[in-house]
């Protein structure tokens, strides 16, 4: 989200937290938009048009050097020649506020529905990235990896967003259902053989016996816990 407005960011965090999505970067001008995205990448870009440093008109085509996300401008500026302006700079959706925020989710979920880019999960990242050791293996969230035994093991993306999630809460017993909402950012009671497949997944990369886990525990009646390791 690039946008001047920290009301407009946080409203849109709130609104795409509720609708499933995990992994969201704010920036609040051109210069720390770009990098943002050439740090992290991006899946979907909302960009304003008034930003303080320069346009967002003059920022899509650099935008675009770099990446090909799906940009949605988000702008106040709402004539003709702005929308064709829009578009001729980069663009592939025009909304002008004032905007209803599940709009935005709606059309963001409809993009990522057309191309081939994973769905984002999204979440706000105020937190530095650390690396989690548990001995056998250690997680290193900086990297995006998943090393067992000093080898780089390959996680599917889910299985290690719920990885993740365990290493960052080592010890606590959480039951399916908030496994299911925390990681795949849907309320309710949650689909049990979507969790246990993923865990399944998880102990066939970091256990040497995956039918008895020492590392991702079931707690009978509770839900699962990741036994205490080294956070760095």
């Amino acid at each position: 989200m690039i946008d001047d407005e920290r009301a407009i960011t946080k409203l849109l965090e709130m609104t795409l937290r509720k609708e499933g999505f995990r992994q969201l970067y704010a920036a609040h001008n051109a210069t720390d938009a770009l990098k943002l995205l050439g740090k992290h990448g991006a899946d979907i870009i909302l960009l304003d048009v008034m930003l303080p440093d320069q346009t967002g008109f003059d920022l899509c085509p650099k935008i675009r050097e770099i990446s090909d996300a799906h940009i949605i401008y988000l702008t106040a500026r709402a004539s003709d020649l702005d929308v064709l302006t829009g578009f001729a700079t980069g663009g592939d959706d025009y909304v002008t506020k004032p905007f209803n925020p599940l709009e935005i989710a709606a059309r963001i979920k409809a993009r990522l529905r057309r191309g081939s880019v994973p769905a984002v999960q999204v979440v706000f990242e105020d937190k530095q990235r650390q690396r989690y050791d548990f001995g056998r293996f250690v997680l290193d969230d900086a990297a995006g990896e998943l090393i067992v035994e000093g080898q780089q093991v390959a996680c599917p993306a889910m299985a290690y967003q719920l990885l993740l999630f365990l290493c960052k809460s080592p010890g606590i017993v959480f039951s399916k259902s908030q496994l299911y909402e925390a990681v795949w950012g849907l309320e309710g009671d949650g689909d049990d053989n979507t969790v246990m497949v993923h865990i399944r997944k998880i102990r066939e990369r970091i256990e040497r016996n995956p039918s008895e886990p020492n590392h991702l525990l079931t707690m009978r009646g509770l839900g699962y816990k990741l036994a205490k390791g080294k956070q760095l």
